[in-house]
């Protein structure tokens, strides 16, 4: 396959922006809105595609996620959370990371990750000004908030309710094989792998990011004291949560109902952010508050990926990649399969790095003699979890808006998170899946 003018020009934009994201030469969202232009200043596309992508609904997706998160925190749900989880759980900061990571993932379990990661991200920020009332960064921050970008993307593997990516893959998996992978199968072997990723990102990140106190004495009582503060529960408040429940059960329900199939996730969760507005829960000074480094960070993200995807030059990747892996033994091109996914959902959107494998991985399958059903399973898991690039997953680019650590901190971290993700699949594809009752050779 001959890549053409474009496509070289597209894997040069995808290249300095990796650089530029890791060293952090520019703003996160500057580097994300150099993307959109260079594109169209150096023709790679025509502007209105490549600014039409850089607003993609996914990206209108996170400016609603980011308005939930200010609905809780303006009307003081993330108080009344992070208080009543603190004073009943043990005071020791290794534990309090568990217990994060945790709710995190079983959140996922019934709700998209980025609505998550929006949902409990002010959480944690109390949970952090606790700890460090200056707010400045500490060790137990840059912990918690990677932590849970890291234990969004492990739990929402585990349901289709996690993400849009798992029904991409099982409708490429229909079209290609013929067969059919349902909620509760999907769920089965997903959910043994979900939970070992949470408990060894977990034990991970106890010692990567190991924190300056090892107890908060005292905290259960203050907690249990500011929560009490509180007062009883506020009309606001549980106007929001009826807002956010009638949300997520909408969301839950378009994979079982096809009536509301034809309804966008970006436009159900934008008619939830109207009504906070309309019903005076968020104000003017809310919207102006909006973190606009992240939307703008996530639209460069999306507008790289349609980019390598519509020039070709996913596509030149992807087949010279896997090319190079005819003949090999089953397990190592499962391996290359996962490594190539890996690489390609840290740069741009994994529904569409499963869309550009996928196809080529299920056809080679065969010929290698590997069931195509555990090649759609570790991509899914794959394409879950990119642990070292922002851009990555909409948790990573929420958790950066801490201020706790840097994109290179997130990099650094995320290689042997990403090493432990890999380990861990090959153990599941070659003993644990089949033990299951996974196919997994022809």
């Amino acid at each position: 396959m001959t890549l053409s003018h474009e496509g070289k020009a597209a894997l040069g934009l995808f290249l300095l922006a990796g650089i530029w994201w890791v060293f952090e030469v520019l703003p996160a969202g500057v580097t994300g809105l150099t993307i959109a232009v260079v594109q169209a200043l150096w023709f790679i596309r025509e502007p209105r595609h490549a600014m039409t992508d850089f607003m993609d609904p996914s990206v209108f997706f996170i400016f609603g996620s980011l308005l939930i998160g200010a609905a809780f925190s303006s009307t003081g749900l993330t108080k009344r959370m992070a208080f009543f989880m603190l004073k009943r759980i043990p005071e020791r900061t290794p534990i309090i990371y568990l217990g994060v990571f945790s709710m995190t993932a079983v959140m996922t379990l019934f709700m998209a990750h980025t609505a998550v990661a929006a949902a409990v991200f002010p959480l944690l920020l109390v949970v952090h000004q606790l700890y460090e009332p200056t707010g400045k960064p500490t060790q137990f921050g840059k912990g918690l908030f990677i932590g849970m970008a890291w234990t969004a993307g492990a739990g929402s593997i585990i349901t289709l309710l996690g993400a849009a990516r798992g029904a991409v893959a099982i409708g490429f998996f229909k079209e290609l094989t013929g067969q059919d992978i349902s909620f509760f199968e999907l769920s089965k072997f997903m959910l043994p792998l979900g939970v070992t990723m949470v408990v060894l990102l977990w034990g991970y990140v106890c010692l990567a990011f190991k924190p300056e106190k090892s107890e908060l004495p005292g905290l259960r009582n203050k907690a249990a004291t500011l929560y009490k503060g509180l007062g009883p529960v506020r009309k606001k408040e549980i106007a929001t949560l009826g807002i956010v429940l009638s949300l997520i059960l909408m969301l839950s329900l378009r994979s079982f109902i096809p009536a509301l199939a034809p309804f966008h996730k970006s436009a159900i969760i934008l008619g939830a952010a109207i009504l906070f507005f309309v019903t005076g829960i968020l104000r003017s000074k809310d919207l102006e508050a909006v973190p606009w480094n992240i939307i703008l960070l996530f639209g460069g993200a999306m507008s790289i990926g349609f980019c390598l995807w519509q020039t070709g030059a996913a596509e030149w990747l992807a087949i010279g990649w896997l090319k190079n892996l005819e003949g090999a033994p089953w397990l190592f091109f499962i391996f290359g399969v996962a490594c190539l996914i890996l690489v390609m959902t840290n740069f741009i959107m994994n529904v569409a790095a499963i869309a550009i494998t996928l196809p080529v991985a299920l056809v080679m399958a065969p010929y290698i003699g590997v069931e195509p059903e555990v090649v759609m399973f570790v991509a899914l898991a794959t394409a879950g979890m990119p642990f070292m690039f922002l851009v990555g997953a909409a948790p990573n680019a929420i958790a950066y808006e801490s201020n706790q650590f840097t994109t290179r901190e997130f990099f650094m971290a995320g290689i042997p998170a990403s090493l432990i993700l890999i380990a861990v699949l090959m153990l599941f594809v070659w003993k644990i899946w089949p033990m299951m009752g996974m196919p997994v050779l022809i």
